[in-house]
């Protein structure tokens, strides 16, 4: 059996991922009953920031401490990875130490080939192509609000980036139609589009894609790397903002999300975090529950194959 890794969505089959947001429910209402399950006593993860964070790193070390195994905290400040040491050489002796590595980096080949030469299981925490964990944290909180999310409609309101793209993957493994409105030139890219178009449609302007949501989703306008294109983005995106306005001309239950850290007045408007259809809170805190039930399921993984 090939060791089991999680760097996009479509690492787990269509079934997986339901089972695994299941679990991950399951796992939030032991945790907030104080039911003690520590399955993974002794075991290691070792997470890996070349980009910061807040949600990512609480919630995999909290995760971990709360299934009896601890968390190790790597920089490229406190590594040989900042120095130059090739991805490969370090994947072979941080997973020599480890049970379980967790990446957040800049560009998606260097999670792919640490994965490619480490003996555990690597997750990806975030890179420039992809935010997988965070999509597991949006489909549970969407399944616990209003039950499947099969057949519904999702508007993705401004860039066509990582989440854009793991969204993207969602709507093509659990069934859901998805609208991007995005400015010209802030599209997802063609060639990853081009696979998808069965469950995807692309919108120069937010209304087009906010009509009938059921679940409507944005981002910041200039994520980590692009903040020298801020000014120009802000003007790009202006007409994009994510407001009570565009709220109403989705579906009445429409549910609002957004994976924080959120620029009020910016991409949402002041008041869109605590508006009556948004469930951002209930998203930032399931970020703990579905990367718990993504570490279970690949030690577990990695159990049978030793």
């Amino acid at each position: 059996m090939a060791l089991r890794h999680f760097l996009t969505l479509r690492d787990l089959s269509s079934t997986e991922l339901k089972n695994l947001l299941d679990r991950a429910s399951e796992l939030k209402r032991q945790q907030h009953n104080n039911e003690l399950f520590q399955p993974f006593k002794g075991k290691v993860l070792g997470m890996i920031f070349e980009k910061s964070s807040t949600r990512t790193r609480i919630s995999f070390e909290a995760g971990i401490a709360q299934f009896g195994g601890s968390a190790i905290f790597l920089s490229p400040r406190d590594t040989q990875l900042g120095r130059g040491e090739p991805i490969e050489d370090s994947a072979r002796v941080i997973s020599s130490m480890l049970d379980i590595v967790m990446i957040r980096t800049f560009g998606h080949d260097v999670v792919q080939r640490f994965a490619s030469y480490s003996s555990v299981p690597v997750i990806n925490g975030l890179t420039d192509d992809h935010h997988p964990c965070q999509l597991l944290a949006d489909l549970q909180t969407y399944q616990e609000h209003r039950g499947s999310i099969q057949g519904k409609t999702v508007a993705w309101i401004g860039d066509g980036n990582n989440m854009c793209n793991s969204y993207i993957e969602a709507a093509h493994m659990m069934g859901f139609k998805l609208k991007v409105g995005a400015p010209k030139g802030y599209e997802p890219k063609p060639e990853f589009m081009a696979e998808f178009a069965h469950c995807v449609e692309v919108f120069n302007n937010a209304e087009d894609a906010a009509v009938n949501a059921d679940l409507i989703v944005t981002d910041v306008w200039a994520s980590m790397g692009q903040e020298e294109e801020q000014k120009l983005r802000e003007a790009a995106f202006a007409a994009f903002q994510v407001n009570e306005k565009l709220m109403e001309l989705a579906h009445p239950d429409c549910l609002f999300m957004h994976c924080l850290p959120a620029h009020r007045g910016e991409e949402i408007s002041e008041h869109m975090l605590d508006h009556k259809s948004s469930v951002v809170w209930d998203e930032a805190e399931n970020r703990l529950h579905a990367q718990k039930a993504l570490m279970e399921f690949l030690l577990n993984e990695n159990l049978k194959r030793s």
